[in-house]
């Protein structure tokens, strides 16, 4: 594994741990030139979960911008980035013990049923530009929803 901070290519391990539920390995590596440490994740190396647009074309599930978006419905609401792997991790674990493809609409719901359990406002945030609101009446009948 090579080190972020001077790309030398060895390293050696200071903690393994589980991680993602079981699904992964966390381990904690210290690099053998610079001395800095870092964290990787070994994951499964499993079919890649097909996310399948709107617009008919495909992708790669991408589990970065998937967290990049939660993040951003969660800023500055108690909500711990743990809690926001958890979502993700679960949400990946439900597609791969299904067919191993979903449509962004569908991977959306998902997203929508898993926020309203976590934090109300990040819900709505991130309903509001799931669903594209395109009105203040649109916004105050998904107020409607959680009340």
């Amino acid at each position: 594994m090579r080190c972020p901070y001077c790309e030398h290519g060895e390293s050696k391990v200071i903690d393994s741990r589980s991680a993602e539920e079981g699904a992964a390995i966390r381990r904690r590596r210290e690099c053998m030139a610079c001395g800095k440490r870092f964290t990787t994740y070994e994951r499964y190396g499993e079919r890649p979960v097909i996310v399948t647009k709107s617009d008919g074309s495909s992708e790669p599930f991408n589990r970065e911008k998937l967290m990049r978006s939660i993040m951003i419905a969660c800023a500055k609401r108690p909500v711990t980035p743990e809690k926001i792997d958890a979502v993700i991790t679960n949400i990946e674990s439900s597609i791969r013990s299904g067919s191993g493809e979903i449509s962004s609409k569908d991977l959306g719901e998902m997203v929508l049923t898993r926020l309203f359990a976590v934090d109300d406002v990040a819900y709505i945030r991130f309903a509001s530009v799931y669903k594209d609101f395109q009105s203040v009446e649109e916004f105050a009948a998904a107020l409607d929803e959680i009340g």
